[in-house]
């Protein structure tokens, strides 16, 4: 007898494969601060570090903007927009590069990432070094100069490191890296020259590698990070863009940033300058301000501003644009007056608290959110924060330009400023000291 099919509630049911959604793990019990945590990845360690620095000089400074203000007499060891100089170009930023390029530069160099605990004493070496540079500033030239050296040291560790993992790279594109060592290792020789001015109390000196550090070994790595990154995040995002970063275009950044270093170095020595000097800094000024400012809106600066991560990114990069337009201005009254009339020093905050400011505030603030199991966005609380700090550059612009408004001005935007890198370096530096919220390691 043939067997009929079954049917009905007797059929065997169909087997059909089961999709198990994976369950994230729970966050972790004990989530309280541990310095220990900041050893579980390079960036903690060094992110912490550069936030606290960013925090106690920018308040240091809104204090002695105060004193000024009022009438109040402090002890200088060179003159105090020299110390402010060095404390804001140098004090913080390296050691936010160490934490980016010691996590990133491994990825982009195909070679293993070094031990939090190999750069340790590094960071403390650092850090000891700007606590007594700080005091010496006041105090002490030759303390002042010895708290320099000992940060000369440690940059020097951290170029040497950074070097060995150039070195040992077999990868076949290394044109960002190679501008950040080579950049590094400007910045490891200006330290020690700038530890030799503090000591002879030479504040033309200490002035000059200040300002040539700040545009040959602080801007070209931020330059590098941004011909890379903002294209990438920013089609990663919108797959509308394209990633959009020839090399031609990342040589001319760099190249435009050294012209402008050097000049600003040679400009502490040589004041007035010739006219043809001035013209010849417009001429490079001019079609850079205009590169810069169709760059921004090339890599998407409109599309953008759907997404706040990625505008806070390219808000910072607009500013360098703006930077070199307000140079080309300053530089065309100082040709035309015989260096008599000039924007005073609004082209170079909106190049440091603007460029500089806004894009370390997005980086670090995405490097934060992404490495704590966080989501990768801008809450409520960063973006707040990166408008404080929007505001306190354009304060600060605008009391360059308004120089007969007085001390209050300058006073009102280092306080702002100060509630914006504070603000920051209280929110994630109690990130970096806490577990990962979804349990994973780093």
């Amino acid at each position: 007898m043939a067997l009929k099919p079954l049917h009905g509630p007797t059929a065997p049911a169909v087997l059909r494969p089961i999709h198990i959604t994976p369950q994230k793990p729970p966050p972790p019990a004990d989530m309280a601060w541990r310095a220990n945590w900041l050893l579980a990845a390079v960036h903690r360690l060094a992110f912490f570090s550069g936030a606290v620095m960013m925090a106690v000089i920018a308040l240091w400074w809104t204090v002695v903007l105060v004193a000024r203000a009022t009438g109040l007499q402090l002890a200088w060891m060179v003159g105090p927009g020299t110390a402010h100089a060095l404390l804001m170009s140098l004090g913080f930023m390296p050691l936010f590069f160490v934490g980016f390029l010691f996590t990133a530069g491994p990825k982009w160099l195909g070679v293993p990432e070094l031990a939090t605990r190999a750069l340790l004493p590094l960071v403390v070496c650092t850090l000891a070094g700007w606590a007594v540079c700080l005091v010496g500033l006041h105090t002490s030239a030759a303390l002042g100069a010895a708290g320099l050296a000992l940060v000369a040291v440690a940059w020097t560790g951290f170029t040497g490191k950074f070097g060995a993992l150039w070195w040992a790279s077999r990868a076949p594109d290394k044109a960002h890296v190679n501008v950040v060592l080579a950049a590094c290792c400007f910045g490891t020789l200006a330290m020690w020259g700038i530890a030799v001015g503090l000591l002879l109390r030479d504040d033309s000196v200490v002035r000059s590698l200040t300002q040539a550090a700040l545009w040959i070994f602080v801007a070209p790595v931020f330059a590098a990070v941004s011909h890379r990154m903002i294209p990438f995040f920013s089609t990663s995002a919108l797959p509308v863009l394209d990633a959009w970063r020839p090399l031609w275009l990342l040589h001319c950044m760099v190249a435009i940033l050294v012209f402008e270093g050097v000049w600003a170095g040679v400009d502490v020595w040589l004041w007035p300058a010739p006219t043809g000097l001035r013209w010849m800094q417009v001429a490079v000024e001019v079609p850079a301000a205009a590169l810069m400012l169709w760059l921004a809106v090339r890599w998407g600066l409109v599309q953008s501003l759907k997404i706040r991560l990625l505008a806070m990114l390219h808000g910072g990069f607009l500013w360098l644009g703006i930077a070199f337009a307000l140079q080309a201005v300053s530089h065309s009254l100082m040709a035309l007056t015989q260096d008599q009339q000039s924007l005073g020093l609004a082209p170079l905050h909106a190049m440091t608290m603007g460029y500089l400011g806004a894009t370390l505030l997005a980086m670090g603030t995405r490097v934060a959110s992404g490495h704590s199991g966080r989501p990768l966005a801008a809450d409520n609380t960063a973006w707040s924060l990166y408008w404080v700090l929007q505001t306190a550059a354009v304060l600060r612009v605008l009391a360059a330009l308004w120089p007969a408004s007085g001390h209050w001005p300058l006073v009102a935007a280092a306080a702002v400023w100060s509630l914006a890198v504070s603000g920051w370096a209280l929110r994630y530096g109690s990130w970096f000291g806490r577990p990962r919220l979804d349990g994973r390691p780093g």
